[in-house]
């Protein structure tokens, strides 16, 4: 038996924040991200607070790709307060640490469970409805995946108003990082019909939104931004439900050593890890004995609206359509072009180690294809 059970509620479209008007709690406690703050886009959360009388207090001491340490202070900050509920507004570290920190609170205080809304400030972690989440281990480089029910938010709101103002590049990052969750967890060896579902509608809105996206406000196209932050939260369901895989545990290995942002890293080793669980390269033209997750990944590149006279040739113009869209952004392709100050030497130095750690991270257990150490090392010298 399988079971598919949605816990967060869900606001969307216009006017989302105007929940918070109505908010049962009379004291909260706000994790925000410092632009978050210093920009104003607080205040899109802050004034319906304010109309509820709701007393709230901000902690900002938010980096990206939060660490331990980050994590103990904010722990510190909400156990002052003990606020019967937490908000968290700003992009996937924000919310990140937001979980981490009311988790721990909870493990110092096992009948302390705050109420937990996430508004996401980027479109792309989904992390408004997952039960994960990532800090980093700042003296080893490593970067560690959590996953616990208690992490997972009571609430997320969608508000576009959040996200019209990310910039270009941001909104290129994130978006890569959305068809990468999309993807990954549609060829998931967990993967079921539900997961699918919400794999497909993300990739699809990915595929017409998110260059559209990052134009804005090139065009000024409001639905572009609203159907990418849709395509984030249901990208998150899908992988919630079923995990992902190796293009993730490289991914976080790029970010704890290099400093590659996560959805950029993604987009960079996305095609090779298609071709690889594929088992395929650019000279491929018949496969003997095709594993599952081919048929999977030309699925999606039809339903996408790609084209190819066979299994084969839908995955290669899946991959292509990836590129392509790297392109069109101005996104790194490789690695070297988005390390450029790092040399080949310097790069070779970590392999071993950045395999090891991909492959026990948690994302391997459910990819498609299960890698060996020396293959994983070869995906990192192919994205060089």
């Amino acid at each position: 038996m399988r079971s598919c059970t949605l816990k967060t509620t869900i606001h969307f479209e216009s006017n989302a924040l105007s929940r918070l008007a109505s908010l049962e709690y009379k004291k909260v406690f706000i994790i925000a991200d410092p632009f978050t703050v210093s920009s104003g886009l607080l205040q899109c959360v802050t004034k319906h607070l304010d109309s509820a009388n709701v007393e709230y207090t901000v902690y900002s001491d938010v980096v990206p790709d939060p660490s331990i340490d980050k994590v103990v202070l904010g722990v510190a900050a909400l156990v002052r307060e003990m606020s019967p509920c937490i908000i968290a507004v700003g992009g996937g570290s924000a919310i990140d640490l937001s979980k981490c920190v009311r988790w721990f609170a909870n493990q110092l205080h096992n009948d302390y469970k705050p109420y937990f809304i996430a508004i996401p400030t980027t479109s792309g972690t989904g992390s408004e409805v997952t039960s994960f989440a990532v800090i980093t281990d700042t003296e080893k480089n490593i970067k560690h995946a959590l996953t616990n029910d208690f992490l997972l938010p009571n609430e997320a709101i969608l508000d576009v108003e959040m996200v019209k103002s990310v910039p270009a590049f941001i909104t290129a990052d994130t978006g890569m990082d959305v068809m990468t969750h999309a993807i990954e967890a549609y060829v998931s060896t967990e993967a079921d019909y539900f997961s699918d579902m919400y794999a497909e509608k993300a990739t699809s809105l990915c595929k017409h939104y998110l260059v559209r996206s990052y134009n804005y406000p090139q065009t000024h196209e409001n639905k572009a931004r609203e159907k990418m932050h849709v395509a984030s939260c249901l990208a998150g369901i899908a992988f919630n439900a079923v995990s992902l895989g190796i293009c993730h545990s490289i991914a976080h290995q790029l970010g704890a050593q290099f400093h590659i942002p996560h959805g950029r890293a993604n987009a960079i080793v996305l095609p090779n890890v298609i071709a690889f669980n594929a088992g395929i390269d650019e000279k491929t033209i018949v496969l003997k004995d095709p594993a599952p997750c081919v048929s999977k990944y030309a699925n999606m590149s039809r339903r996408i609206g790609l084209i190819g006279y066979d299994d084969i040739a839908c995955i290669k113009s899946l991959n292509y359509f990836i590129r392509s869209m790297q392109i069109e952004m101005g996104m790194p392709v490789c690695v070297r072009e988005a390390i450029p100050d790092c040399s080949y030497e310097c790069y070779l130095s970590k392999l071993d180690e950045m395999a090891e750690a991909a492959l026990n991270d948690r994302c391997t257990q459910t990819n498609p294809r299960v890698p060996t150490k020396e293959e994983i090392i070869e995906i990192f010298k192919e994205i060089w």
